[in-house]
């Protein structure tokens, strides 16, 4: 399975997952049709899947679209969106597996930033090599979504469980936020070096035009605030060492960083 990353709107992220060989395609959370069809163009492609992360218009905007072009194409998305995602034909629940390029995803439910989240998992195919994970708008490189629907608590356990992935596996969220993330992770832990290198590291890339993602989960545990809430540095920032409450008042500070 290979991925190709594709920018659209101000600062999403599509992701095309493709089998040279076969000449099949699946998409993730396509904002636009418009990019989509393009690279499918490019390289020669047949979409049969959408893999829809959430209901939120960013990440479902060019699905009728590519359903009325590609009759055929199956729709994912969680079992708890029905009547949210346009054109949606399979209804996921936690745990369920889809197979795609003869490689298996793992469906992970994750709510919090909406009520009915869900996340693509897919393990490593070979010994040594990475796994992929599509997480939506859940977890950001070096920061995580805002809590609409769901709760800090469910949010908790979302990212708790993320951070029990391997960390190797490839994180591909949906916004190019990087940067502005890394500078609030900043106020957090402004003496946190690995922090200062990658900023410096992702400055670099987004001044040559270059995306940020995907990122490396252990990168984010090192990093991303949201995922430390262990660390007696940004514990001590939320004042409290209870995990959700830390995680529920940095998230209260981005909001208004």
């Amino acid at each position: 399975m290979e991925i190709a990353l594709i920018p659209a709107l101000a600062d999403n992220y599509i992701f095309l997952l493709y089998e040279p060989e076969q000449k099949i395609a699946a998409v993730v959370d396509p904002a636009q049709a418009e990019p989509v069809l393009e690279k499918l163009h490019e390289l020669g492609l047949n979409l049969v899947a959408i893999f829809n992360t959430h209901h939120h218009g960013d990440h479902i905007g060019g699905n009728t679209k590519l359903k009325k072009l590609f009759p055929n194409l199956v729709v994912y998305a969680g079992a708890k969106e029905e009547g949210r995602i346009p054109n949606q034909s399979v209804y996921l629940e936690d745990g369920d597996l889809i197979r795609f390029c003869d490689v298996v995803a793992q469906v992970m439910f994750l709510p919090g930033h909406t009520r009915s989240h869900i996340a693509y998992y897919f393990p490593p195919e070979k010994p040594q090599q990475p796994g992929n994970l599509f997480c939506g708008d859940v977890l950001f490189a070096g920061g995580c979504g805002r809590i609409f629907e769901g709760t800090a608590a469910q949010m908790f356990e979302s990212l708790d469980r993320l951070r029990h992935l391997p960390g190797d596996t490839k994180i591909w969220c949906a916004h190019e936020y990087t940067l502005k993330n890394l500078h609030f992770a900043l106020t957090i832990e402004p003496g946190n070096l690995h922090l200062q290198n990658r900023l410096k590291l992702e400055e670099i890339k987004r001044m040559q035009d270059q995306p940020t993602i995907p990122s490396v989960l252990e990168l984010e545990l090192q990093t991303n605030p949201f995922l430390r809430w262990d660390q007696p540095t940004v514990q001590h920032v939320a004042g409290s060492d209870v995990p959700v409450k830390v995680l529920a008042k940095i998230r209260a500070m981005k909001d208004s960083f």
